[in-house]
Formats: C-alpha cells, structure tokens, sequence
C-alpha cells in the first residue's frame, strides 16, 4: 500500500471529526434534534381509516406528497395488507391501501389535516 492510500485509509471516516470544536458539535446537535422534530414528529395528524379503523399517523407536505407513520403494524391492523400477505407480498411491495388513503384525502378536505405548501407538487 503506498503511503498515500494508507494516509487517507486512516483518516476516512464518513463525517468530519470536530472533537476538537465543542462549539460545533453542540450546534450540529442542536441542528439534528430540530431536523428530527421537523422531518419525523412535526405536522402529524391522527387518521383512523374509515373503512376498518386502523389509526396511522399522516403529515401532508404538498397535495401529492403525504408522509404516513403507522401506529401498528399494517399486516395486522388493515384488511388490504392482510390480503396482500396472504398472497405472498410483504407490506414493502404493496403500494397502500386506497380506503386509508381516501380517509386521508377526506381529513385533507374536512380541513382536519393542513397541507403545509399546497402549491408545490
């Protein structure tokens, strides 16, 4: 190995080290749980589908963007992804359930979930 490749082999790492900056691993922090709040908590509505009940959890970023966090798991809690185990498709192939998403679309036009830039698409 030339003395290159074995310099920059024991200096990778995949982010920068600022062990040496408190200053700015505090901020990159305090930047990280706000990102976490922002992307993974903020915005979040309860919708409980109104074919069978199932709760999840529904943000709406723009009219074709929705982000859904399900409170349970979607094999045993909603009759589509039941169905499509059954046949032999993990609840990762299956693109949804179409009742839960008119659901969603219904709490979006009863004004019980904010579509927070409604103009992007």
């Amino acid at each position: 190995m030339s003395a290159s490749t074995e310099s920059r082999n024991s200096k990778w790492a995949k982010a920068p080290d600022f062990s040496g900056q408190p200053a700015r691993v505090e901020a990159i922090t305090a930047q990280t749980v706000a990102d976490k709040a922002n992307y993974l908590d903020s915005g979040l509505h309860q919708v409980e589908c109104r074919a069978c009940g199932t709760c999840v959890l529904v943000r709406k970023n723009s009219m074709k963007h929705t982000s859904v966090q399900w409170m349970s798991d979607p094999a045993e809690s909603c009759p589509t992804f039941q169905k499509g185990v059954s046949e032999g498709r993990s609840t990762s192939e299956q693109d949804g359930c179409p009742r839960l998403q008119d659901s969603i679309n219904h709490a979006v036009m009863e004004g019980f979930i904010e579509v927070r830039d409604p103009e992007s698409t």
